[in-house]
């Protein structure tokens, strides 16, 4: 059983999932390789030269695995509560549990409609529906949050990166029992 499983490896969940396994939480990403990201040529990163769309993808993605992140590629079909503290989640080949599942998954609410999960209507140009959940990022299912596009915050990379991180925050506040901080000091660089 993971600690988290995080659906969607682009910024938003690649960034969920840097936070939770670099605090030592066992991680597991579930992607399906179809990103929105991908197609994008950034400029505008604050502290980061021009990037395109793969190689951000890959950035992400390296940096989640080299804190302990598992990532593999399936496409998951529905996600359920089992009452138990735990959450199941099933692809087209296997079946995963976790304490805490993150929703990454863009532009698509496909997969929080087919698992029971309360959407609304989207709040960005051609996102016609998101997952509705609180300021932290709590769904109307226990235990399964939403980060991202498909939480209703802007398509802007940057944006949902840190979107992600937030909500990786707050559920590591939550299991923690108290707010969690992830500072790195120079003084600590190796």
């Amino acid at each position: 059983m993971y600690d988290i499983i995080v659906i969607g490896a682009g910024p938003a969940g690649a960034s969920a999932a840097i936070y939770t396994a670099k605090a030592g939480k066992k991680t597991l990403v579930l992607e399906n390789d179809q990103s929105v990201t991908k197609p994008a040529w950034i400029r505008n990163h604050y502290g980061a030269p021009d990037i395109d769309g793969p190689e951000l993808l890959k950035v992400g993605q390296e940096q989640a695995k080299s804190f302990g992140a598992e990532i593999v590629s399936e496409e998951v079909t529905e996600v359920s509560n089992e009452g138990n503290g735990q959450v199941k989640v099933k692809t087209e080949n296997n079946e995963y549990e976790a304490k805490y599942v993150i929703l990454a998954t863009g532009n698509s609410a496909k997969l929080a409609e087919a698992s029971g999960i309360t959407t609304k209507e989207g709040t960005e140009p051609r996102i016609k529906t998101i997952v509705d959940a609180d300021n932290d990022g709590r769904t109307s299912m226990e235990n399964v949050w939403a980060a991202g596009v498909t939480a209703g915050v802007s398509v802007h990379t940057i944006i949902t990166a840190g979107d992600g991180a937030n909500v990786a925050i707050n559920i590591l506040s939550e299991m923690n029992g108290e707010r969690y901080a992830d500072h790195d000091m120079l003084k600590d660089k190796e």
